[in-house]
């Protein structure tokens, strides 16, 4: 069994999101964040971590 596939990672916003592009915003609100200081937790794949690259600039990411 593949470590990574069981692996959670915890995603804290530390930005604001005015000012920025849409598809930023786009990125923050369908990792369900919205507001400064909102976590939540996300299974550790591919996709999740190309877009938490794209907004890497406004959040903070830990290893749950």
């Amino acid at each position: 069994m593949d470590k990574k596939k069981n692996k959670k990672l915890k995603i804290t916003q530390i930005k604001s999101m005015i000012g920025q592009k849409p598809k930023i915003n786009a990125t923050i609100k369908a990792l369900g964040l919205g507001k400064i200081r909102k976590t939540v937790e996300h299974t550790d794949n591919d996709a999740i971590r190309g877009m938490l690259h794209k907004v890497s600039h406004m959040i903070i990411v830990e290893e749950a």
